[in-house]
């Protein structure tokens, strides 16, 4: 038993894990090199660079520190004093007062027209000639028949007097008088329907002669001499437009409709200009004519006509235009120009310049805008001076400067400012925008760039 004990403990040889420990000890050494060797390489990164930047956020601090200290140039402008007008500014359609399609009231032979395309005609001008000479026998023939009824109506009255003296001599019955005064009655009624064919007749030989109902301009001819016109004819034979005056229709809010009446109770003419597609020129000035008696449901809004005498004829039919209604104007009251408004966190505001060169945020409250100045409610006096142009790069409390105004040139190089060798003054202030805007937007404030001002 003791051999089969040795025998087994010589057989029992070393492990399989402590075969592998020389390997696991190699592997640990090799990683530890590679992570040494990590180490080094950023430590020798960080050493190159290093020296190269550590200067440059000296560098960017300094230059922020310059830029917050030094002055920064803007454009000023000083509130003043003046009027603001409350217009509306709406979409409109010429519409003519009078639009006549000329129609042939007989058939008949169109054999002379007496106009031009485009031609201007006044009321009872001759415009074309329909063929007379069947309706001139038609007349020829109904005055034939009323003279033929004429004179048995002369006859009948004149049997009726013998048989009236007859009668009363008891030489005829009384039935053969009074049957001949029925017959006298009678050939009254045919003389007066003879009368009604000659009249007939005569209205139509007046048909065949076509004239302008109203004063106007003629459109493109419909039909041309020769044919044979009829008045089922839809298009008739041509079209006339009153041009002078003319109107403009468009609609306005029912929101703005009580401050429209309530100038119009009190007798005052409101102006209306009329503006091009491009709401850039202006083609006519006239006045509100009438309101219509009804708000549209579907849009809330409320149809107005404005006149216009339209000398030059620059507002043509069915043209598009924007229609300007001067509603009231406010006298004398505080502005500011529209380019020095703001919208941001504190809401409404403006950069206000201080007595030492520093601006402040200062909220306004706004009223309408007319061209490039908005009434100010509240926030500014007159004598204010606000920044108008760079404003993006502001905060409150910054430095700023104001650029002295360019020198006036000399009369020979203000005409000759066009040319190629002069260049625009870049540090002049920015000026207000000229066009007129809507009176009263939806929030009440004109609209501009919404940001947020800075904070020192």
């Amino acid at each position: 038993m003791d051999d089969q004990v040795d025998r087994t403990e010589a057989d029992v040889g070393p492990t399989p894990l402590s075969r592998a420990t020389p390997v696991v000890r190699h592997s640990r050494l090799r990683g530890l090199l590679v992570f040494v060797l990590l180490i080094a390489v950023i430590l020798l990164a960080a050493w190159y660079f290093w020296p190269r930047h550590a200067a440059q956020p000296t560098g960017r601090g300094a230059s922020g520190a310059a830029s917050q200290t030094a002055p920064q140039p803007v454009g000023a402008a000083t509130i003043d004093k003046g009027d603001i007008r409350i217009i509306l500014n709406e979409l409109g359609t010429v519409t003519p007062l009078a639009t006549v399609t000329v129609k042939t009231q007989i058939n008949g032979q169109l054999v002379d027209v007496g106009f031009k395309e485009g031609q201007v005609v006044k009321k009872n001008d001759f415009l074309a000639q329909i063929d007379p000479r069947p309706f001139q026998v038609t007349l020829e023939q109904a005055q034939g028949q009323l003279a033929h009824d004429e004179g048995l109506l002369q006859q009948a009255q004149t049997n009726l007097k013998r048989f009236q003296t007859l009668g009363r001599q008891d030489s005829i019955a009384q039935q053969q008088v009074d049957d001949q005064r029925y017959l006298v009655a009678q050939d009254i009624g045919t003389v007066q329907s003879d009368q009604a064919q000659v009249d007939s007749a005569k209205l139509n030989l007046t048909y065949c002669h076509i004239i302008s109902p109203i004063d106007g301009q003629v459109g493109l001819r419909q039909v041309d001499a020769g044919n044979y016109v009829q008045t089922s004819d839809a298009n008739g034979v041509v079209v006339i437009t009153q041009m002078q005056p003319i109107s403009v229709i468009f609609s306005v809010p029912e929101d703005n409709l009580p401050d429209i009446i309530q100038r119009l109770h009190t007798g005052a003419t409101l102006s209306v200009d009329a503006y091009d597609r491009a709401n850039v020129r202006k083609l006519a000035t006239g006045q509100l004519g009438t309101l219509d008696n009804q708000i549209d449901t579907t849009t809330g809004t409320l149809k107005l006509r404005a006149m216009f005498a339209n000398p030059d004829e620059l507002l043509y039919p069915n043209q598009f235009v924007n229609a300007r209604l001067l509603v009231n104007t406010m006298q004398d009251t505080v502005r500011v120009p529209v380019p020095a408004i703001q919208h941001g966190e504190p809401g409404t505001f403006v950069y206000v310049i201080n007595a030492n060169d520093t601006v402040s945020v200062r909220p306004v409250q706004l009223g309408p805008t007319d061209g490039g100045y908005a009434a100010v409610l509240s926030g500014l006096q007159p004598g204010d001076r606000v920044v108008v142009d760079g404003t993006d790069r502001l905060r409150d409390g910054a430095k700023v400067t104001i650029p002295p105004p360019p020198p006036a040139k000399p009369s020979g190089e203000a005409q000759n400012g066009a040319q190629p060798g002069n260049q625009p003054n870049l540090a002049a202030p920015a000026r207000p925008a000229q066009d007129s805007q809507t009176a009263k937007p939806e929030d009440g404030q004109p609209r501009g760039q919404r940001r947020r001002p800075q904070t020192q």
